[in-house]
């Protein structure tokens, strides 16, 4: 019942959003709001099992973003990203050709091109994209709600963290029954939207609120037992404030001292709390320790393997890579484990060799000659950064990366004053 309801809900929403873009002509870019709704939404519906396939919500911020596209057009300076889509495609041809006899080709293309497919779209659709800094907040709103349902259903699931905690790996029955990787990913998301708005945002009450909501989803994004998330939600919190300190006028620069201690004193009782409520375990998580205290001896729990043997494939196959999809085969060949990739760097390169390489270049380089140009988006390190630590944990198996990868190429502007109407005096005789 849980998941027909969710099936719905995601139906209705997509439906709801199809109807705003249509109806306004995607005026106040409906398109990226409809994307930021469907990329905090995926992994709460995947975990209700509304998700109407695995990559469903990857396939619907594509969707948006295209008919987005149709109203708004594109900047003709982002050519280098639909030069990172072509990069892409000689990947499927040798997958065709390499992947063994019986494998689904297309399940295997979607599952691994459609989270990348999907950056590219996002980048060439915000590519300099003239949005005010309200409407930059309404999209990460936009993000940010059905984070705060998801965390909520956490809540109702496992309202006793005590009972469910027995040692330090990751935890399932305290993510909603879900893979801890992609639930900590997307509380850390939300705990970074949540950071921000604090800093920029003025008003006490909504100040009151979101510092309440950010206690309230890092506590279930540390409970989790998966660091990724949480790791990067705190480098980039950090990035986020050193920038806009940089640039933030004197008297704004005064206010932070006061916010950045709250914030801090809140983190750490949080910490507190989930250090009593897991009997110090989640201390000796993050001192890479196990139950007993003991060091354990890989600190990447096992990525850094199924990373080397990538990058042993791309360099047994520099040129074309083995073929999108034949990373898992390749790994049962050599080892037995038929195990997926939690890095994306490695997993482009080993797929799609030096086309691979390129696309990864324009990655990262892009942003940077854009920032060079163009210095009004307070988060284009911070967003750019989510990026890139995200696809070394979880690869991209969420829409989240690709999308907030997108954000970080938009152009800031001031809102346009509205003229007062003019006075018309009658003239005294």
């Amino acid at each position: 019942m849980a998941g027909f309801t969710s099936k719905l809900y995601l139906l209705g929403v997509v439906g709801f959003f199809l109807i705003r873009i249509f109806y306004t002509n995607n005026k106040n870019e409906q398109a990226l709001i409809a994307a930021g709704y469907i990329t905090g939404f995926e992994v709460f519906s995947r975990m209700t099992g509304g998700a109407l396939t695995y990559e469903f919500a990857k396939y619907a911020v594509i969707m948006f973003l295209l008919i987005g596209m149709f109203y708004r057009g594109l900047n003709r300076k982002s050519w280098p990203y639909a030069i990172y889509i072509l990069f892409l495609i000689p990947g499927i041809l040798f997958s065709a050709i390499n992947l063994n006899y019986g494998s689904n080709i297309a399940n295997a293309i979607g599952f691994n091109l459609s989270g990348p497919v999907a950056l590219g779209m996002a980048a060439l659709y915000c590519y300099n994209r003239k949005i005010s800094m309200q409407q930059l907040q309404q999209i990460l709103l936009a993000v940010l709600l059905p984070i705060i349902s998801m965390t909520v259903y956490l809540y109702l699931y496992t309202p006793s963290i005590r009972d469910v905690v027995t040692g330090t790996q990751s935890n399932f029955a305290a993510s909603g029954g879900f893979g801890p990787n992609q639930v900590s990913t997307i509380l850390g998301l939300g705990t970074l939207i949540l950071f921000s708005r604090l800093l920029l945002i003025r008003g006490k009450f909504i100040n009151l609120i979101d510092l309440s909501l950010l206690a309230f989803i890092f506590y279930r994004a540390v409970v989790t037992f998966s660091r990724g998330g949480v790791i990067t939600a705190g480098v980039c919190a950090a990035l986020f404030l050193l920038v806009y300190f940089i640039k933030a006028p004197p008297i704004r620069k005064a206010t932070l001292i006061p916010k950045v201690s709250v914030i801090g004193g809140v983190a750490i009782i949080v910490w507190i709390f989930t250090s009593l409520s897991t009997s110090g375990l989640i201390d000796k998580r993050y001192a890479n320790q196990d139950a007993a205290g003991r060091e354990k001896a890989d600190l990447t729990t096992g990525r850094a393997e199924l990373l080397n043997e990538e990058l042993e494939a791309f360099y047994e196959n520099p040129l074309t890579g083995i073929g999108i999809g034949k990373a898992k085969e390749y790994r049962l060949e050599k080892t037995g484990r038929r195990s997926a990739s939690h890095n994306e760097l490695s997993r482009i390169l080993s797929e799609h060799g030096v086309f691979g390489l390129f696309a990864l270049g324009i990655l990262m380089f892009t942003p940077l000659i854009f920032r060079l140009t163009n210095k009004s988006n307070l988060y284009l390190f911070t967003f750019v950064t989510f990026w890139f630590l995200t696809i070394n944990h979880s690869s991209m198996r969420i829409a989240a990366p690709a999308f907030i990868y997108g954000l970080a190429l938009i152009s800031i502007v001031r809102e346009a004053k509205k003229k007062q109407p003019a006075l018309h005096r009658k003239s005294i005789k």
